[in-house]
């Protein structure tokens, strides 16, 4: 079956940058649109970023344009998100979505 599973997440002070990975498998990966969605406490599901299947097509919501970039790497079944000049606002879980299916999470904090 599907199976996402995020990893990079961590602390960082305003203004660093993270990584995120998602590790994907069950399915055939570059076939598939994939996104980057987060969620705060008591919010709803916010898109962040997405990337067609061969990569050559990004979007980004217009919070996070020219700081956050989407990548992949469809030999690994790797989704990224680098994300630069991180705000404390940008403080929530982050996830991979394909389809109906979501990962469970990686938890970014922005703060000194």
């Amino acid at each position: 079956q599907v199976q996402l599973v995020e990893s990079g997440g961590g602390l960082v002070q305003p203004g660093g940058s993270l990584r995120l990975s998602c590790a994907a498998s069950g399915f055939t990966f570059s076939n598939y649109v994939m996104k980057w969605v987060r969620q705060a406490p008591g919010k709803g599901l916010e898109w962040v970023s997405l990337i067609n299947g061969d990569g050559a097509y990004t979007n980004y919501a217009d919070s996070v344009k020219g700081r956050f970039t989407i990548s992949r790497d469809n030999a690994k079944n790797m989704l990224y998100l680098q994300m630069n000049s991180l705000k404390p606002e940008n403080t929530t879980v982050y996830y991979c979505v394909s389809g109906n299916s979501q990962g469970q999470g990686t938890q970014v904090t922005v703060s000194t």
